[in-house]
C-alpha cells in the first residue's frame, strides 16, 4: 500500500545504548566533553569531496548526491549514544518505526518555533554540510530541524513526500545499519492500494550522507520496504552503487538489516520567534 503523509510524533521507550567504550555528558551543551577510548585513526575527520559533482548519483533525476563516510566511526557511536539517552516522552512509536524531532515538532500550520538545535546535532555536522555549499540557497543558510527515525529489521515507511513546509532539500545521515531507500515517480502512484515497483533504489550505508533536492524532492516519493533482507543489490539495481564506500560488503547481492537510525536535516521555511518572547529572549 502506498500513502502520502506527514510524520507524526508521540512517545515510547528509548533504545538501548550500543556504546560500551564511550562516555558523554547528559547536558546538550556538553558535546566537547565526550570521550572515546579508541585509536586516533577512528576519530579522524572525514575527507569531503572537493567537488560535489563527483558525489552526484547520475542514474537519478535531478538531483541526488551520496557521500560515504561523511562522519567517522567515533562520531557515529557518539551520536547513537546521545540519541539513546533521549528522555522517554520525546519518542513516538509508530507502526513500523519510532521517531524523535528536534528542536520541536511543527505546528499544525507548518510553523517552527524558533529554537536552536542541540549542539550535538549541529557541530560539526552542519558546518561540514555548509562546506559543501548545499544550504546556500535555503532561506536560513542551514538546517533548523532534524527528524530522527529508528528502523529495526522488518520496519520501514510507506512511500511519501516531505511536503512544502521545508526548503526542497533533505540531507540524511545514516547510523548503525544499512538499508535500501526506494524512490517512486509521484504520478505513477494513482491508486494507494496498488503495489508498485520502485523506479530507483538507493543503498544507504552507515555514516553516509544522502542529499536529495530539485525534481527528486518535488516530483518523487520515497519509502523503505518493511522487510528484513534487502535483495538484488548490484550495479544494475542500485543507483549509487559506484559511489558506495565498500561494494564488497554487498557483493552477495543481499543485505541483512540491522537497526538503522537516520538523522534527517531540513530547513523549515516559516519560523516564529514566539518561543523566544515567551522565555524573555529578544
Amino acid at each position: 500500500m502506498f500513502t502520502r503523509h506527514r510524520d507524526s510524533f508521540g512517545s515510547n521507550d528509548r533504545p538501548t545504548s550500543p556504546l560500551s567504550e564511550c562516555s558523554i555528558a547528559d547536558s546538550e551543551n556538553d558535546f566537547p566533553s565526550w570521550t572515546f577510548r579508541r585509536s586516533s585513526a577512528s576519530s579522524a575527520t572525514p575527507t569531503l569531496p572537493k567537488d560535489l559533482s563527483t558525489a552526484k548519483i547520475v542514474q537519478l533525476p535531478n538531483s541526488a548526491y551520496y557521500i560515504p563516510n561523511f562522519i567517522s566511526e567515533t562520531e557515529e557511536l557518539l551520536l547513537l549514544d546521545k540519541i539513546s539517552r533521549a528522555p522517554k516522552p520525546h519518542w513516538t512509536q509508530l507502526s513500523h518505526r519510532r521517531l524523535i524531532t528536534y528542536p520541536s515538532a511543527l505546528t499544525p500550520n507548518n510553523l517552527l518555533l524558533n529554537s536552536p538545535l542541540p549542539l550535538w546535532l549541529a557541530a560539526p555536522f552542519i558546518p561540514r554540510m555548509q562546506a559543501l555549499n548545499i544550504w546556500k540557497h535555503s532561506p536560513h543558510g542551514q538546517p533548523n530541524h532534524v527528524l530522527i527515525n529508528e528502523y529495526k529489521p522488518g520496519e520501514g515507511i510507506f512511500p511519501h513526500e516531505d511536503g512544502d513546509a521545508y526548503h526542497p532539500m533533505v540531507a540524511t545521515i545514516s547510523l548503525g545499519g544499512t538499508m535500501v531507500l526506494d524512490v517512486f515517480e509521484k504520478d505513477a502512484i494513482r491508486n494507494p492500494e496498488e503495489e508498485r515497483s520502485p523506479a530507483f533504489r538507493i543503498l544507504q550505508e552507515p555514516r553516509s550522507l544522502l542529499i536529495t533536492t530539485d525534481d527528486l524532492y518535488t516530483s518523487h516519493l520515497h519509502g523503505i520496504a518493511t522487510i528484513e533482507v534487502d535483495e538484488r543489490l548490484g550495479a544494475d539495481t542500485i543507483a549509487n552503487w559506484e559511489l558506495l564506500g565498500d561494494m564488497e560488503d554487498y557483493s552477495s547481492g543481499r543485505n541483512i538489516r540491522t537497526t538503522r537510525t537516520s538523522l534527517t536535516y531540513r530547513d523549515v521555511l516559516r519560523v516564529s520567534n514566539l518561543a523566544g518572547r515567551i522565555l524573555g529572549r529578544r
